[in-house]
């Protein structure tokens, strides 16, 4: 059994972030209390006290680690030993090229790792202000939910004022009520990824007029009001569908529910104009959620506009989407390169608080920070990992690597953002050459080849990085 005379660490907020923060400091050597307040108070989104529990998409999105930076970090995580990487992948349901899971057994997984490890300490308590200096090393990693005294003290001791943002949750449908009559299994273009076969989506075709005539609805539809948020931005990653809609006609068609690379199983010769797709939310197969459709419409209208969707005429939805607030920090001017609070250095964020966007973002984010602690908790220095690493680049964004405007320096421009290889540096000059036997070598070609050579250096980068922590 572990036993270490070490201080220990707190870490506040047992989500993502936070589960993961814990998990690495304590497999570190170091004991870690954990607080999180459900259990005591709930959130507007949370429907349990699980650690860790997925309150929007149960997709992690994509696990390319070839070609696609979501899923390099996956695999770094996974080189690095992250609880919530093995928790997925045990976990997961099919989801084309995806990682998905079960959201449940994901949750309870989580929940029981870090309940049975040795120097984790579960505290179910409500933190309302700043952890008191006598804590010592602390991880704030309370997410989009914070709770208002807590946000309210955040916002007193950094002098920063919070921004929000809306995060929307999609709705779930049950399978059984799904017309398979006129829907068809399909992944785009047949992809085969993890735990999948190529027919890991349900899809829901429309022609040209039933395309307009539910845009015409999502429009008029009935949505929630913005008394509480107004004036509060949207983050591009996540629009309700309503308001994409409200963009242009074509928004959709050329969004969520584009049809390319899909075939009507019922009807092969001819296309359709749009299409709605579903993904499959638990290891039982019995619930679906309607991918992309994130909205803030009321729930009598949500039922009666998605029910015009060709196989949905019938749909019975277990969970209607709904709308939670998101608070972050302006990370890049509060934040060292550790993730430690510039005016009280004994503090570090972690996960969507700080500015990621997404669930592996900020559970990387989360992975870092506990272990830049756990070094410093044993009297080492915390080595950040390379920029060229997926894992890297988003720390540096987060801590440094977004511009601020010398024009209009009291402007805050800092947004959130998901892994994407715009964040990764340049390859060297002369890295992406013509292959031998190509006669054409076209701009998409050296653009994914680009991409697969970031990724091969980022993984290989990432584990030097880590060669080294444990040396």
């Amino acid at each position: 059994m572990m036993k270490s005379t070490l201080p220990p660490i707190h870490v506040v907020g047992g989500g993502l972030a936070g589960s993961e923060a814990a998990w690495q400091a304590a497999e570190a050597g170091v004991p870690v209390i954990l607080h999180e307040m459900r259990g005591v108070r709930g959130t507007d989104a949370h429907k349990t006290d699980s650690l860790a529990e997925l309150v929007c998409s149960n997709s992690f999105r994509s696990d390319d680690a070839s070609a696609n930076a979501v899923g390099v970090i996956h695999a770094e995580m996974r080189l690095a030993g992250s609880l919530i990487m093995a928790c997925a992948d045990k976990h997961q349901v099919p989801a084309g090229g995806a990682l998905a899971v079960d959201r449940d057994g994901f949750a309870e997984a989580v929940s029981r790792s870090i309940e049975a490890h040795p120097l984790i300490t579960v505290v179910r308590e409500e933190i309302t202000g700043l952890p008191p200096k006598d804590w010592g090393s602390t991880i704030i990693a309370t997410g989009p939910l914070t709770s208002p005294d807590l946000a309210e003290a955040i916002r007193t001791a950094t002098g920063e004022d919070a921004l929000a943002f809306f995060d929307a949750i999609a709705p779930i449908v049950y399978r059984d009520s799904i017309d398979m009559d006129i829907c068809w299994y399909q992944s785009r273009y047949d992809k085969v990824g993890p735990g999948g076969t190529g027919k890991d989506y349900i899809n829901c075709p429309l022609d040209e007029g039933q395309y307009n005539a539910f845009i015409d609805a999502l429009i008029a539809g009935d949505a929630v009001g913005f008394k509480e948020w107004e004036g509060t931005p949207y983050f591009d990653g996540c629009l309700p569908i309503e308001v994409m809609a409200e963009r242009g006609r074509e928004t959709l068609r050329h969004g969520p529910m584009k049809p390319m690379g899909l075939t009507n199983a019922h009807n092969p010769t001819v296309k359709p104009y749009a299409v709605v797709q579903l993904r499959q939310d638990n290891a039982l197969g019995t619930l679906y959620n309607m991918v992309g459709f994130q909205t803030k419409l009321r729930y009598g209208a949500q039922a009666e506009i998605f029910r015009m969707i060709p196989g949905l005429e019938n749909a019975e939805f277990a969970r209607l989407g709904g709308l939670h607030r998101n608070t972050y920090i302006n990370s890049p001017v509060l934040l060292d390169s550790t993730l430690a609070l510039k005016s009280r250095p004994e503090l570090r964020f972690a996960g969507q608080i700080t500015g990621c966007e997404g669930y592996v973002e900020s559970a990387s984010i989360g992975l870092l920070a506990g272990r830049f602690a756990a070094a410093e908790r044993k009297g080492e220095m915390p080595v950040q990992p390379p920029q060229t690493t997926a894992m890297g680049s988003l720390l540096n964004h987060i801590t440094g690597g977004h511009l601020i405007s010398d024009e209009e320096p009291g402007k805050r421009s800092f947004q959130p953002m998901n892994i994407n290889f715009g964040l990764f540096p340049e390859l060297a000059a002369g890295s992406i050459v013509k292959p031998e036997g190509i006669k054409r070598f076209r701009g998409k070609d050296k653009t994914i080849m680009k991409r697969q050579l970031m990724a091969a250096r980022a993984l290989e980068d990432c584990k030097a990085w880590l060669a080294g922590q444990d040396a």
